[in-house]
C-alpha cells in the first residue's frame, strides 16, 4: 500500500512569499514583461500576451522581482484574490506587480503539483474563508504560507503535476469544452488521499476508466 499523503503547510515547502514591484505599466519595450493580476487569464491561468506591458521604471529593476522556474504567484486582494499563476520559462523575462505574492517552491515539492492544488475546491474554500476575515477581501503572505496541502511523495507529485499539465493543455486546445474536469479529478484524489494500491496516481487512473 502506498504511504498516506502528508499534511504540510505551503510555507514548509516554499519560501519567499514576497510582494511584487510597485510600479505602473508602460508600453512593452520588447524585452521586460510585466505581469499584473489582470494579465493572468481567469480560465487557463496562463500569461495573457495580447496586451503586453513593461514596468514603468527608469532605473535598473531589482532582479528580486524577476520570475524564475518554480515560482507561483498568488493574488492578494480584490475580486481576484486567490488567483494563481505558475511561471514557465517560455513566458520569458517577466517581472511581477505589487498586488501579487511570489512563493518559490523548494526542492522538497513539485511546483506543478502545488499549482494544480490551487485549482481545487479545497483551495477555493480556503480562499473564501481566509479572505473574509477582513473588511476588504484579501490574503496576506503569512496566510498563504499557512495554507495546508495534502502532499504525496515527491515522485508522485511530479507524476501528478505532469499529468494535469498535459490535461490542461488538451483542454485549452479544445477551447475548454471540458472546463473544470482537471480540478474535479484532482479534488477526488485529494479526498481519497492515495488509497489505491499504486497511490494517488492510481486513484486518478481509476477515475479516468
Amino acid at each position: 500500500m502506498a504511504p498516506a499523503w502528508e499534511q504540510r503547510k505551503l510555507g514548509e515547502v516554499a519560501y519567499g512569499f514576497e510582494y511584487g514591484l510597485n510600479a505602473a505599466a508602460s508600453d512593452f519595450d520588447g524585452e521586460k514583461k510585466y505581469l499584473r493580476i489582470t494579465d493572468i487569464d481567469d480560465r487557463t491561468r496562463e500569461f495573457r500576451t495580447d496586451d503586453l506591458s513593461s514596468p514603468d521604471i527608469n532605473n535598473p529593476i531589482d532582479d528580486k522581482y524577476l520570475l524564475k522556474e518554480g515560482d507561483i504567484l498568488f493574488a492578494r486582494t480584490g475580486a481576484s484574490v486567490g488567483k494563481t499563476y505558475l511561471y514557465r520559462a517560455s513566458d520569458g523575462k517577466t517581472y511581477y506587480a505589487g498586488f501579487l505574492i511570489r512563493a518559490h517552491v523548494s526542492d522538497e515539492a513539485d511546483a506543478g503539483f502545488i499549482f494544480q492544488s490551487t485549482l481545487t475546491e479545497r483551495y477555493k474554500q480556503f480562499v473564501l474563508l481566509t479572505s473574509q476575515r477582513s473588511g476588504q477581501p484579501g490574503i496576506n503572505a503569512q496566510e498563504y504560507a499557512d495554507l495546508l496541502l495534502p502532499l504525496p511523495s515527491l515522485s508522485e507529485q511530479r507524476r501528478i503535476g505532469k499529468f494535469f499539465s498535459r490535461l490542461d493543455s488538451l483542454i485549452t486546445l479544445h477551447q475548454r469544452k471540458y472546463d473544470g474536469v482537471a480540478s474535479w479529478m484532482l479534488g477526488v484524489a485529494l479526498v481519497r488521499l492515495g488509497s489505491e494500491s499504486d497511490g494517488a496516481f492510481g486513484e486518478m487512473k481509476h477515475v479516468l476508466q
